[in-house]
């Protein structure tokens, strides 16, 4: 082949994407199943619950019904819940009791975060809701205020088409394995490390 007759950048490029999109094709063509998922967010890094609430915006732009439940977090007032809580379709509770180590009261803790469990529990049985955010049930999960088989067992008993996403760092094996879609953020750089105060629209 001359030189004149080698392929441009342009027709690499377009022989490239050809074959990338007869993947992806193939890929979705064989993607036929149609069911409600489980997603863990989690990691170290920033972004679980911005992305699991953006998947709730999502989720209201196509109308459907969504449920809210915020472990953890709840001593301050949060911009997700200011816009969230009073919208159409949205069943959305806090458990209130602020971070684990302001409360300093595992009892205490332990006593929140079982009434929003009921709460979430309620949700995952209506074949109404379509989604369930479950904000930073991870942390619940991790310092054992709630029983991690029982959260297991409801999980998996939710109606078939309903979506759970389920946010928050140190996410146990055991719902990592049984998890749909698996996130894990990487924590590359902060902020906060810098000495900057959480800031409305990034963190609150």
């Amino acid at each position: 082949m001359s030189r004149t007759d080698a392929p441009t950048l342009e027709e690499k490029h377009r022989a490239r994407m050809q074959r990338r999109k007869q993947v992806v094709d193939e890929r979705i063509q064989r993607a036929q199943q149609e069911r409600g998922v489980l997603l863990v967010l989690t990691g170290p890094g920033k972004g679980k619950s911005s992305s699991g609430f953006g998947m709730v915006a999502r989720a209201l732009g196509h109308g459907m019904r969504v449920g809210v439940v915020q472990f953890i977090k709840g001593r301050f007032s949060t911009g997700e819940e200011a816009f969230f809580r009073d919208l159409d379709g949205v069943d959305y509770h806090v458990m209130g009791e602020g971070f684990t180590w302001e409360t300093q009261d595992r009892e205490r803790d332990i006593r929140a975060a079982e009434v929003a469990w009921q709460r979430a529990l309620g949700m995952l049985r209506d074949p109404v809701c379509d989604m369930v955010l479950l904000d930073e049930l991870n942390i619940a999960l991790k310092h054992r205020y709630l029983d991690l088989a029982q959260v297991l067992e409801d999980l998996a008993a939710r109606p078939p088409m309903q979506h759970v996403i389920v946010t928050g760092r140190n996410a146990p094996p055991a719902l990592v394995e049984v998890a749909d879609t698996v996130t894990e953020m990487k924590l590359t750089k902060h902020a906060f490390q810098a000495g900057v105060k959480a800031q409305k629209g990034i963190e609150l």
